[in-house]
């Protein structure tokens, strides 16, 4: 399966469920307490981040979508800790307020990345707790593309059924991360995520892969699911549909570092793909990868827009070197997320000469990346005429992507690249040889979003005619 960036700014989701504060000490053990058989923490830093739906609100909005949060908090400081880091974060939120209960807190005392305790501060919402939540659902589903329920069983989603509902009469997808062994409340939901414990607390232990497909389509007919997919940890993710072979994804992960926050990951990537406009499967594959990048990090995390551009970059193994237009498209996005500036060159480059390599070696020290695009065939025929190219594109772009100076080589059928800079639009335009800045096809549209144009001098004596001219004379 080939993985793509899908546009997620284009995405608009509603998160509504069980939302909470996770609160990190980090310090140093050194000792152990005079007073009980425990490390003593000199705390030394102290970190705040959403927990719970919080996290997956984040971390849609990290990837670029627009997020709307529906929860319930308390009338307390750590609410108001919440809702600020949210906001900050460019989350939409709509909190129910309670009176007496408090802002659900998970406190977690760590040292030496290493998690010693956790201390969770708590109360179970009630019914008064969450009036006029469906009314707050209803309005906001009207300007949403997927309703993602995220139910950590502290009372939010009591009435997880009728929020379903809405969903359906929207028809817009429904997708919820489940919890306890009661999957009768998710009737009628499109998808639910449920891990592999959650799973086999409802249908029992499954020896086999084959006895789990049977089982997970047992659970979409009885309950009405189009879809299921199970998280398994070191075993990746399966997904389930009734019609449609099962996918089972194997785990990205390097290094499993914290397990925290990984299903809020899963799910609001998976949820984004969607509203995004990918299909099921290729949505799952994004969330699988996602899922090997956050189990990385410390605690509850979220992967932004920049580093999935990566992850898929190396999943296609296109770092650098040949690239389709569609690819080198990503990697340049990714770039210039990354504040790196694009210098764009382009010819025939039949014969690569020492002229070329002095020349892309000093088009290179323009910026942060060079990109090198080259006129395929045809195009060099209609240009050159017949008996050129001497070398076919293959192989012309194979040795420009040996060069150190050259990041990316990519070819276009056109007679000009001027496709490519509107698709690229690169920081800088150099054109080798005898031009004007007048002459370099492409530089008054470069110049038009403030880029740069420069012409460069090969070195004395180099070029491909004369190259060939001295072939001749020594075949004759």
């Amino acid at each position: 399966m080939k993985l793509k960036m899908p546009p997620f700014q284009q995405a608009r989701l509603l998160v509504v469920g069980d939302v909470m504060l996770d609160r990190y000490w980090h310090g140093t053990a050194t000792r152990v307490s005079p007073e009980a058989p425990v490390p003593v923490v000199r705390v030394g830093n102290r970190e705040d981040r959403p927990g719970g739906a919080g996290n997956v609100a984040l971390n849609i909005a990290v990837l670029g979508s627009a997020a709307t949060l529906v929860g319930v908090v308390g009338d307390d400081e750590n609410g108001v800790e919440l809702r600020s880091r949210l906001n900050a974060a460019g989350v939409y939120c709509e909190f129910l307020q309670s009176p007496d209960k408090p802002t659900i807190t998970k406190l977690r005392v760590i040292s030496q990345h290493q998690q010693l305790i956790r201390l969770d501060f708590e109360q179970m919402f009630e019914q008064q707790d969450i009036a006029g939540l469906q009314e707050k659902v209803m309005a906001l589903l009207q300007d949403a593309q997927v309703l993602v329920l995220s139910d950590y069983g502290k009372g939010a989603l009591q009435d997880v059924s009728a929020l379903i509902e809405l969903g359906r009469k929207q028809k817009i997808p429904v997708i919820v991360d489940p919890k306890g062994s009661d999957f009768h409340k998710y009737s009628g939901a499109t998808l639910i995520t449920p891990n592999l414990s959650e799973f086999e607390a409802v249908v029992g232990v499954s020896d086999n892969e084959d006895e789990l497909v049977k089982k997970g389509l047992k659970v979409l007919n009885d309950f009405g699911l189009q879809a299921m997919l199970i998280t398994r940890g070191e075993h990746g993710m399966t997904l389930i549909r009734p019609d449609s072979p099962e996918l089972h994804l194997p785990a990205r992960a390097q290094e499993v570092f914290d397990v925290t926050g990984a299903g809020d990951t899963v799910i609001s990537v998976l949820s984004a793909a969607i509203a995004a406009g990918d299909s099921l499967a290729d949505a799952t594959a994004l969330a699988n990868l996602a899922a090997g990048l956050v189990v990385g990090k410390l605690g509850t995390a979220a992967i932004s827009g920049p580093e999935m551009r990566r992850a898929i970059l190396a999943e296609q193994n296109s770092g650098r070197g040949v690239m389709t237009a569609q690819q080198l498209q990503i990697a340049v996005q990714d770039a210039k997320a990354h504040n790196e500036k694009i210098v764009f060159t382009n010819g025939c480059f039949d014969i690569i000469h020492a002229g070329h390599v002095g020349y892309l070696a000093e088009a290179k020290q323009l910026g942060d990346r060079l990109i090198v695009a080259i006129n395929d065939d045809a195009s060099v025929r209609r240009l050159k005429g017949a008996g050129r190219p001497i070398n076919p594109v293959e192989r012309r772009m194979a040795v420009l992507a040996g060069l150190e100076a050259v990041d990316w080589v990519v070819s276009f059928s056109e007679d000009t690249p001027e496709n490519l800079l509107k698709s690229l639009q690169p920081e800088v335009l150099v054109k080798g040889g005898d031009y004007t800045l007048e002459q370099v096809v492409g530089g008054e549209y470069v110049q038009s979003y403030g880029g740069e144009v420069k012409a460069l001098d090969f070195l004395d004596d180099c070029s491909t005619s004369a190259i060939m001219e001295k072939m001749k004379e020594v075949g004759e």
